[in-house]
């Protein structure tokens, strides 16, 4: 998934807040492309959000 696709799966989270969760290291597991680019496998994505729900619970 782009940074783009997961942004939207998250209902607008914002770019930045997206980057700050990475820095945090709370963000879901992403992998650089060659060119600069990050992609989230869509398996780690859904992973990444159970994890944060049952934080939250």
């Amino acid at each position: 998934m782009t940074v783009r696709e997961v942004l939207t799966e998250l209902g607008g989270v914002s770019r930045r807040t997206f980057y700050r969760w990475r820095e945090l290291g709370i963000g879901p597991d992403a992998l650089k492309l060659p060119n600069g680019e990050l992609r989230v496998w869509r398996s780690d994505f859904i992973a990444w959000l159970r994890k944060r729900g049952e934080a939250s619970a």
